[in-house]
């Protein structure tokens, strides 16, 4: 069998083998499976072509994330091919493995290829250009704070360039924007040159504010677990790191008060202003329904909606396995989402099964919180955003002392003012599920009192205005 890579009209992978046609031909990926888009052979020697994009969840096609696919359908071919470079992603054949990376020529994969594009954008003559960059949990998704704040710049000012940072093409970013893939020239000149610098987490690589450059840190939620410099076992040339990232920002945005003094002193971020503003990603959550996610997801009208969020754990790479949710949609007669954290996406699988889809790459959480009748989470910042809902929530902790005491340790007692059900085992899940939430009536308007009071739809026109006013 043989094997090549086609690229109009668009991207592909065309096999060629002898002998009877194949019933399937495949690539099967981590967070994407392609079926052959054609087979053909008369049973003396046959063809397939395998398409290297796919679409998710009613999105436009997009090539596939990076990553190894599994041939699946034909026997391994004889011999692999050698690294080819495509319009839009680069992709090799080994065996049974296609691997597809991102449309970086390779000539800037070095240490020394990246530093020398830093130097090139850090020291460039010129002014700053009337953009954005915008990068969300390192340029995984296009989503969170930094998705919100975009929308609504969009809206008020389409004149401004708006830059996304990716991973690679398989992210989609918002109508309008234009995606960067993290590491290239473009990737480079867009962060060096934007007038504006908007983020969720830390800025990668070497990164120095020209002249009239601002970075706003949105931050990726309210903390319950200990961040930075609060974390437990916390090395000196760690804090070193901390007090360095954090004097890159010009200004910290906060979803409440409590979040904002956490923040400040975590991130040593003592004389520079935070902005208690809600959070902009919350605000579909009071304008919004989820008719449109659900049925982008299949699930069909008047389904009960289950969303299990679990945070990631220090130790693992991968998302916890404390449920059986085949066995937990069948008790709780319920479509299970299963939502990953951010740093599962790339080292993690789909987790499978009757009426679980997985939603970890799905674009947009707010809109999976929005679909879904019931929150089943742990320690997750998603409480915190859940509950502008007003819906249900279920806290499964059967590794609480161990996470609290060993890995992160938390800012309050989560048992004590917890909103919802808090449980150990599937068993006592499922019997929370089965019983009534106005018990908890009390401890969920204490809750929202503390840490929603200014999620009120409003969150992301109040930080664009205060953006405008000071940028642009």
């Amino acid at each position: 069998m043989t094997a090549r890579f086609l690229t109009e009209p668009a991207p592909a992978l065309e096999l060629r083998g002898e002998g009877p046609r194949p019933e399937r031909v495949a690539l099967v990926g981590a967070r994407a499976t392609v079926e052959a888009s054609s087979i053909t052979g008369r049973g003396v020697t046959w063809r397939a072509v395998l398409p290297l994009f796919a679409a998710r969840w009613g999105g436009p096609e997009l090539p596939l994330p990076t990553g190894e696919y599994t041939l699946e359908g034909v026997e391994p071919p004889a011999h692999g091919i050698a690294l080819t470079q495509l319009s839009t992603l680069r992709a090799s054949l080994d065996g049974a493995t296609v691997r597809v990376g991102p449309p970086i020529d390779p000539a800037y994969d070095s240490g020394e290829a990246q530093d020398a594009l830093e130097r090139r954008y850090a020291t460039r003559p010129g002014g700053l250009e009337d953009a954005v960059f915008f990068e969300s949990f390192y340029g995984r998704n296009a989503s969170c704070n930094p998705l919100a704040i975009d929308r609504e710049l969009a809206r008020l000012r389409p004149d401004v360039t708006r830059y996304w940072s990716v991973v690679d093409l398989s992210v989609r970013v918002p109508d309008g924007a234009v995606p960067v893939v993290d590491g290239s020239p473009e990737w480079w000149r867009a962060r060096g040159s934007a007038r504006l610098i908007v983020v969720n987490d830390w800025l990668r690589r070497r990164f120095a504010r020209r002249p009239g450059q601002h970075v706003l840190q949105t931050w990726h939620g309210t903390p319950l677990k200990r961040l930075a410099l609060h974390r437990p076992g916390f090395a000196p040339r760690r804090a070193l790191a901390v007090a360095k990232e954090s004097r890159r920002w010009n200004a910290l945005l906060a979803q409440n008060p409590y979040g904002a003094r956490i923040l400040r002193k975590a991130y040593a971020f003592l004389s520079r202003p935070v902005w208690v503003e809600g959070y902009p990603r919350n605000d579909v959550l009071v304008t919004g329904d989820g008719s449109a996610t659900r049925a982008a997801l299949g699930i069909a009208p008047g389904e009960r909606v289950l969303l299990y969020a679990p945070t990631w754990r220090d130790d693992r790479d991968e998302m916890v396995d404390f449920l059986d949710l085949a066995a937990l949609a069948v008790a709780a007669d319920a479509v299970v989402l299963v939502r990953g954290h951010s740093r599962t996406i790339l080292p993690g699988k789909d987790a499978r099964g009757p009426r679980v889809i997985d939603v970890t790459a799905y674009p947009d959480v707010s809109q999976l919180l929005l679909a879904a009748d019931e929150l089943i989470t742990d320690y997750s910042s998603v409480m915190f955003d859940f509950s502008v809902t007003g819906k249900p929530m279920h806290f499964l902790v059967p590794d609480l002392e161990h996470f609290r005491g060993e890995l992160r340790g938390f800012y309050f007692d989560l048992p004590a003012v917890a909103p919802g059900s808090v449980v150990r085992t599937q068993e006592e899940l499922e019997h929370a599920l089965a019983a009534d939430p106005a018990q908890f009536a009390e401890k969920y308007a204490a809750w929202r009192a503390r840490f929603n009071a200014r999620d009120d739809g409003r969150a992301a026109a109040r930080v664009v205005a205060r953006v405008l006013d000071q940028l642009f």
